[in-house]
């Protein structure tokens, strides 16, 4: 899910009212990054506590593969919770490729085999015949659907009797592909709806490694098709979707005994590129693709106003340490980040860094509250003023009168890179990067 909610205004039309108001009780970083733009990398950085660039985890992992010392190397938030005393639940997608174990989870979800999902013949757009790229409403009842079921499961538990302290971690898959959801939340949005603001130049001025990043083929496809209405209202209806199960949750937890004693932490593992610089999907290192919707509301602080937001670039590794320290507990020495738990009581203090994030060794963005600063494997660089250019549209990096501050992004970046870990990569994920450079002269 990229910032094309209600509350972060990525799109005009998105209708996310559970959102919104979850948004509006809580704190709002509304400028929250990725630690990368991929579920198996940016799911292993925020579950681990680790920075791509300090665990060598570039790329999509089959955690199965991982050898035994891998395995050990790193405490998980869900195993570091259950080893201090919580009873620990999940459902849906948490990880990436790693099956639950009775280390990490007190009870996981296993979801049974329900009926066939049947779609609409007559409404949206299918590529071919693959299933991953389809994007027309669906037509089974909710309970039907996978992302309900996940969703019933956190509901269970919110209204069980617990007495221990207890972490609930429900995974909503949507808008992952593909971009299916009941046709009520298609029937919401108009057709057409609103396409983003394109710059038919935009890659003009981005140096090579970033326009190779660039799905290109895929915009090719959706604009011969004239499909891209279907595949952005297909988007923004899965989103919806995702807002529906999200508010079933928070209405189970205002219901239970528990509604005045937990931390509720709303987070997205990656945007999305919905044609902006003519690429669709994750993968890249531009706003769309970085941005995540990211909330925390602490239901224990009765006091606290509402419509706080925190501006300053904030990435998604500093859950671990902030669910942590809201939570009395120290994390492991090896967990990266910092706690956020001042922005939480002062949404204006100052933040302890930016928000970094990689994309294969050597290729890192960072995002402070105005600027992008991004540089490649290659030494190709891209800088951009958001007060100005939120599109992203004048690449500032060849321009000398912003040498000072491209200066002083720049030293945020790693300076020491963490070896390619190869064990349980799937190859097919490997970013371009120095690291895919040297296999392809192999």
């Amino acid at each position: 899910m990229n910032d094309w909610t209600g509350y972060l205004g990525g799109h005009p039309q998105a209708i996310t009212p559970n959102l919104d108001a979850l948004a509006r009780r809580g704190v709002n970083f509304s400028n929250a990054h990725c630690p990368a733009p991929g579920c198996s990398p940016s799911r292993n950085s925020i579950l681990y506590g680790v920075e791509p660039f300090n665990s060598g985890l570039y790329a999509f992992y089959d955690q199965e593969g991982f050898t035994k010392e891998q395995k050990s190397r790193y405490t998980a938030m869900t195993e570091f919770f259950k080893m201090n005393g919580y009873n620990t639940y999940g459902s849906g997608k948490i990880h990436h490729r790693r099956e639950p174990t009775s280390v990490e989870w007190t009870e996981f979800y296993e979801r049974e085999k329900g009926p066939q999902i049947v779609y609409d013949p007559d409404i949206g757009y299918q590529q071919g015949k693959s299933s991953k790229m389809n994007f027309k409403p669906t037509l089974n009842p909710l309970e039907d659907h996978n992302d309900y079921k996940n969703t019933s499961f956190g509901v269970d538990v919110l209204n069980r009797e617990h007495d221990k302290p207890f972490f609930l971690a429900v995974g909503i898959v949507k808008p992952h592909l593909p971009f299916v959801a009941p046709k009520r939340f298609f029937d919401m949005y108009p057709d057409p709806v609103k396409a983003p603001a394109i710059n038919p130049n935009d890659h003009n001025d981005i140096p090579a490694v970033g326009r190779s990043m660039a799905k290109v083929g895929d915009d090719r496809k959706f604009k011969a098709a004239k499909a891209w209405d279907d595949v952005r209202r297909a988007y923004l209806a899965c989103i919806t979707w995702a807002d529906y199960n999200i508010g079933r949750l928070i209405d189970a937890l205002e219901a239970s005994p528990y509604a005045d004693n937990t931390i509720v932490v709303l987070w997205s593992d990656h945007g999305y590129g919905m044609g902006e610089k003519k690429h669709f999907r994750k993968f890249a290192l531009w706003e769309e693709t970085t941005k995540v919707p990211f909330i925390i509301l602490d239901t224990r602080d009765d006091d606290a106003p509402e419509g706080r937001e925190v501006r300053g670039g904030v990435s998604l590794v500093n859950i671990y340490q902030t669910l942590a320290d809201m939570s009395g507990l120290e994390a492991p020495e090896h967990v990266d980040g910092f706690s956020l738990a001042p922005q939480l009581a002062d949404p204006d203090a100052t933040l302890a860094g930016p928000a970094i994030c990689s994309w294969g060794r050597g290729n890192y963005t960072v995002r402070d509250e105005r600027w992008r600063y991004t540089r490649y494997y290659d030494g190709g660089e891209e800088l951009y003023d958001h007060s100005k250019d939120s599109n992203e549209w004048d690449n500032l990096a060849n321009n000398p009168e912003y040498s000072g501050i491209k200066g002083r992004l720049m030293s945020q970046l790693p300076t020491n890179e963490a070896p390619l870990i190869m064990d349980g990569m799937e190859e097919w994920s490997l970013p371009v990067s120095s690291d895919k450079h040297l296999n392809s002269r192999k």
